[in-house]
């Protein structure tokens, strides 16, 4: 069951994390893109599971990338763990995952002084509400395997 919109909910250290509806979107579109199954180990969840999540490489302060589709990948809570208690295996994990060109497109976005205010967090929630509508059309018609979805911007 997803949580509704400003609830908290525990990071991989336990700390508490405000889930907004637009991280909320956000998320569903990088589960959806998977169609529900963790990219580091490859379990299978139901559609809604707790048990995948968002996991985003560079951290969720740094606006200019929280809703990047490139710095973020659907991870089961122990793969999560795993990954998250390992800096150097994580960094490894991503730069095979995205290639190290992408990679270095998502850390130099990271480090710029992009400013995203909070009151365009309703029109990026917006996009990728639309954005998990598409993705969830497009399993429904059929389609297979890792889709792309549009990042903000």
């Amino acid at each position: 069951m997803a949580n509704p919109a400003g609830q908290l909910q525990a990071d991989r250290q336990g700390a508490p994390v405000k889930i907004s509806p637009v991280d909320q979107a956000f998320a569903k579109c990088v589960k959806w893109r998977v169609n529900w199954v963790c990219e580091s180990c490859g379990k299978q969840y139901e559609e809604g599971s707790q048990g995948l999540h968002c996991s985003h490489f560079f951290s969720r302060r740094h606006r200019a990338t929280r809703w990047h589709p490139d710095n973020a990948a659907a991870h089961c809570f122990s793969c999560h763990q795993k990954l998250g208690g390992n800096p150097v295996e994580f960094y490894r994990w991503i730069e095979n995952h995205l290639g190290a060109a992408r990679l270095q497109i998502v850390e130099d976005l990271k480090n710029s002084i992009i400013k995203i205010p909070k009151s365009e967090e309703k029109e990026i929630a917006r996009h990728y509400r639309e954005e998990l509508k598409r993705l969830k059309d497009r399993r429904d018609s059929g389609e297979t395997g890792y889709l792309e979805f549009e990042g903000w911007q």
